[in-house]
């Protein structure tokens, strides 16, 4: 499985348990390469796979946020 696909899992699970709530930020690029020691274009590949499961958002210049689960 590639190491984005692997990173994106982690976030989804972290959501869907609670880890992070709706309307909270979801962590960096910078963040998600130090805690999963992984390149700027593998963080960011992983966010977007979040976001296109729906459950996160981004605002231009403040980060990605956690969606209202429905």
């Amino acid at each position: 499985m590639p190491r984005w696909r692997q990173v994106a899992d982690e976030l989804e699970r972290r959501i869907r348990e609670g880890e992070y709530a709706p309307g909270t930020r979801v962590p960096s690029v910078l963040q998600l390469q130090e805690e999963f020691g992984v390149a700027s274009a593998t963080a960011q590949k992983a966010l977007g796979g979040v976001r296109k499961r729906g459950l996160t958002y981004t605002e231009p210049g403040l980060g990605s946020f956690v969606r209202a689960q429905t």
